[in-house]
C-alpha cells in the first residue's frame, strides 16, 4: 500500500497541474470505490475552483470553496493528469475534467481507494481521531514517549496506530526502528525517553529523505510522471528477512507483529 511518501510525491506532482484550476466535469464511471461516492462529488465540484491539493495523513484533498474532494489511492490506486484523448483503461473509474483541457484520472483495480466528499467547515469523520503528522513540529521523541506510557503493545504496533502517529506506515516503522537500534517486539510503554526521543528523529529523517527519493515503489504503486521511487534501493530492515543487516551482518529475524511482516536485528535492535 502506499505510504506517506508516496501519497507526498503524488501530490507533489499533482499540485502544479491542479492548483488554481477550475473543474468543468465530474464523470463517474461506476458507483463506488471501497464506499458508494456521494452524490456531492458530481453535483458540486463542477464549476469549482481547486484552491489547494494537500495531504493529511494517507488521504489527499482538493479543496474547494464548496468543499474537499477525499481521496485515497487504497492497494493500487493512482492519479495521473492526462489529455482528455487518452483512451480509458479497464480501472479508470473516475475523471475530472479541468479548464486546462486535462483530465485527472483516477485509475484503482483493487477498489481499495475511496473518493469521499467533505462539506466546508467540517472534517470528515475519516480524519476526525488521526495523530499529528510526523513531519509536524507538533510529533516529536517526548510526544511519543508521553503517548505510549502504559501502553503493552509492541513499540512497532504502536507506531503504526493513526491515532498516534498518522503515515508510519510496515516500511518506515520498520526503517526507524532499525536506525534507531529499538526491537519492534519492546513494550512500547517500557521504552525510555532518550530512545524515543532518538527514534522520533530517525522517523523525521528517513520519511523526509523517502519523500525526496521519490518513495518507495511496491507492486502498483507509481508516482504520477510514470517513475518509480528510488528509496526501496536502500532499505535496511524491510523485505530483507533472512540476509545480512546493514549494520553488524547478522541475518534480520522476521515475523508477524499486528498482522503485519516484521524484520529486525536481534543484535543491533533491542
Amino acid at each position: 500500500m502506499p505510504e506517506l511518501p508516496e501519497v507526498e510525491t503524488t501530490r507533489a506532482g499533482l499540485a502544479p497541474h491542479l492548483t488554481g484550476r477550475t473543474i468543468s466535469a465530474v464523470t463517474l464511471r461506476r458507483p463506488d470505490l471501497r464506499w458508494p461516492i456521494p452524490p456531492e462529488v458530481a453535483a458540486q465540484l463542477p464549476g469549482q475552483r481547486i484552491d489547494t491539493i494537500r495531504r493529511r495523513a494517507k488521504y489527499l484533498l482538493l479543496d474547494t470553496h464548496a468543499g474537499s474532494a477525499l481521496l485515497h489511492l487504497g492497494m493500487s490506486g493512482s492519479l495521473r493528469v492526462l489529455a482528455p484523448d487518452v483512451p480509458v483503461r479497464r480501472h479508470d473509474h473516475v475523471d475530472i475534467a479541468l479548464d486546462s483541457g486535462q483530465v485527472l484520472r483516477f485509475n484503482d483495480p483493487r477498489r481499495f481507494g475511496c473518493l469521499l466528499w467533505q462539506p466546508a467547515g467540517e472534517t470528515h469523520a475519516l480524519l476526525r481521531d488521526l495523530g499529528p503528522e510526523p513531519l509536524d513540529d507538533a510529533f516529536d521523541g517526548d510526544y511519543l514517549f508521553r503517548a505510549s506510557r502504559g501502553r503493552r503493545a509492541p513499540v512497532k504496533a504502536f507506531l503504526m496506530d493513526q491515532r498516534i502517529v498518522v503515515g508510519v506506515g510496515n516500511i518506515y516503522a520498520a526503517e526507524a526502528l532499525h536506525a534507531a537500534g529499538i526491537s519492534p517486539l519492546r513494550e512500547a510503554g517500557r521504552i525510555a525517553r532518550e530512545r524515543y526521543v532518538r527514534l522520533g528523529a530517525e522517523i523525521r529523517r528517513i520519511l523526509a529523505y523517502a519523500i525526496g527519493r521519490g518513495g518507495t515503489t511496491l507492486r502498483d504503486f507509481i508516482s504520477p510522471d510514470g517513475a518509480p521511487g528510488y528509496f526501496e534501493q536502500e532499505l535496511s530492515a524491510y523485505g530483507r528477512g533472512g540476509l545480512p543487516c546493514p549494520g553488524c551482518g547478522t541475518p534480520l529475524r522476521q515475523a508477524l507483529i499486528a498482522q503485519r511482516t516484521t524484520v529486525w536485528c536481534p543484535r543491533c535492535q533491542r
